[in-house]
């Protein structure tokens, strides 16, 4: 059948709906070309490993491309989109890249989400062809999609023949990234292939060449994993999957591989360091340890940077693009209490609630721009509008939702979410400050801080902790504990205990599930309107 070219499936190629920094001619840099390359250096090299074997490069490279020719068979190219259901591993990437071979947008369907919300997804997107893994076939049948199961890829693809890199532009899509949904309707977020190519060239600053051994442990729907896999690939090194995130499985698959880069949450840090017997494992090999999706405490770092070889390297952005800031801990050891110094080519301005542009040092919402910002939201101009400021030179910002300033050393210090802002008796309390406080507790192994109802205040904090094994203290023992040291408009107005906290696959608490039996539906709504418009 012929590809279907730009337009006849979801308007692939079309004006952006936010403008970056217009690129230089000649540098949009092709996946499919560099990834296929790389399989042509080196064929019988290894590319991927999951729990079931390893691919040479040639192996995963001619599958990918073999993908690529059923897709094409089946009308779907440029303009189209290939969804996929499923956990980490070989075949999943093999679908990914060969999607991209085949010139069409992947949209990889975050497995945590249910049903109903993944249908949402699947009719946003209109993918007709949805590949699933065995643990989520029943699911994925009732999406609306014609469904490839993994487990059958080598047979769905036996006797293709390999399929030549489809032409693409900087403006064409190159993955669909769903937001979780927790709060509200999930929306597609477009990155391009200007988005992608640009974030290549930063990400391969840190070592992540041919030589690079990469242990992937976070789900491949989310951009945290992205922004580590793709590089690895287009740079020809070699891919280690988990399915499933576990503190000794990880640390056994970095001694066994050598590994040499992870991306990591920092909640899976703070785990790995607790693991009681981290130290026994040979981690020499690990030239960098990435680090995003969430603040990283400077007390974590240190205990990081004491005990794992290999530089830390923490970084501040969105999936939507727009802020990009680097921590690099070996070289900024006195700044581990920042989100970094903006990267280059990346402008991080401070507004107010107006709109208004704030002076360095002067606490507001981030806001910024550089070459990698999301198109838009997909099929919701109305969505990307609300996230979008424009600056008095008329010039696209994307709101990240972060309260923070800039130091007098251009590193960026953040605050709190503002969706997570508490305002209590007129003034405004930042949830993570509390959490930071409760941390230093011995006793208290996680902590969230959240607001709730009070008849007196409007709002008021209520933390919820979970406990280390063995701890004694009661609840009025720990508020009143972290009360003595903190300020008299941030006292913490109850303590309960939980054995765990509702966390997202990439680690995120998903404060809108703890605040939800505090609020009413519609009270929740109301409380997140004037001061949360910018998340």
């Amino acid at each position: 059948m012929e590809i279907l070219r730009r337009g006849e499936q979801g308007s692939m190629h079309r004006a952006r709906q936010i403008t970056p920094p217009p690129a230089a001619p000649g540098t949009v840099r092709s996946f499919a070309d560099e990834f296929l390359a790389a399989a042509a250096r080196h064929p019988d090299k290894i590319a991927v490993t999951d729990e079931s074997g390893s691919l040479t490069w040639a192996e995963f490279a001619g599958l990918a491309a073999r993908v690529a020719r059923r897709l094409a068979e089946q009308g779907i190219g440029p303009g189209g989109f290939v969804g996929t259901l499923a956990e980490n591993s070989a075949r999943h990437l093999a679908v990914y890249c060969g999607t991209l071979i085949a010139g069409a947008c992947i949209a990889p369907l975050p497995t945590s989400a249910n049903p109903a919300t993944l249908r949402q997804m699947r009719d946003n997107c209109g993918a007709r062809l949805l590949f699933a893994s065995p643990a989520f076939a029943e699911t994925a049948a009732g999406l609306g999609a014609q469904v490839v199961p993994l487990a059958e890829l080598d047979g769905w693809t036996a006797g293709a023949e390999p399929l030549d890199p489809v032409p693409v532009g900087g403006e064409d899509l190159f993955d669909l990234i769903y937001s979780s949904g927790t709060t509200g309707a999930p929306k597609g977020i477009e990155h391009d292939h200007l988005f992608r190519s640009r974030q290549f060239d930063r990400l391969l600053r840190w070592d992540m060449g041919p030589e690079a051994v990469t242990l992937v442990s976070t789900p491949l729907y989310s951009n945290t994993t992205l922004v580590a896999v793709l590089p690895t690939l287009v740079s020809g090194g070699s891919i280690v999957t988990m399915a499933r995130f576990d503190c000794a499985r990880f640390l056994e698959l970095s001694q066994q591989h050598r590994v040499s880069h992870a991306m990591l949450v920092p909640v899976q840090y703070r785990r790995l360091m607790e693991h009681p017997g981290f130290d026994s494992y040979d981690l020499t090999s690990y030239r960098a340890k990435l680090s995003t999706s969430a603040p990283l405490s400077a007390d974590l770092i240190a205990r990081v940077q004491a005990r794992w070889p290999g530089n830390l390297v923490a970084f501040y952005g969105m999936t939507e693009g727009g802020v990009s800031c680097v921590l690099d801990c070996d070289a900024d050891p006195g700044k581990w209490d920042t989100a970094g110094r903006p990267a280059p080519g990346c402008d991080v301005r401070v507004i107010d609630d107006s709109g208004a542009e704030l002076p360095p040092g002067v606490p507001g919402e981030v806001v910024a721009r550089n070459g990698s910002m999301m198109a838009g939201y997909h099929l919701a101009p109305e969505k990307t509008a609300e996230v979008v400021w424009r600056s008095p030179e008329g010039l696209d910002f994307i709101r990240t939702g972060d309260i923070g300033r800039i130091d007098p050393d251009g590193y960026v210090r953040l605050s709190d979410r503002k969706k997570d802002m508490i305002l209590t008796g007129g003034f405004n309390v930042y949830a993570s400050d509390l959490e930071a406080v409760l941390m230093q507790h011995p006793e208290v192994s996680d902590a969230a801080v959240i607001a709730v109802p009070s008849a007196d205040w409007g709002e008021t904090p209520l933390a919820l902790v979970v406990p280390r094994g063995g701890a004694r203290a009661s609840a009025e023992a720990l508020r009143d504990w972290a009360n003595a040291r903190l300020g008299k408009v941030q006292r913490i107005s109850a303590v309960e205990f939980r054995d765990s906290l509702p966390r997202s696959d990439i680690g995120k608490v998903l404060k809108r599930e703890l605040r939800a039996p505090y609020w009413p539906a519609a009270g929740e709504a109301d409380r997140a309107q004037p001061e949360r418009t910018g998340g």
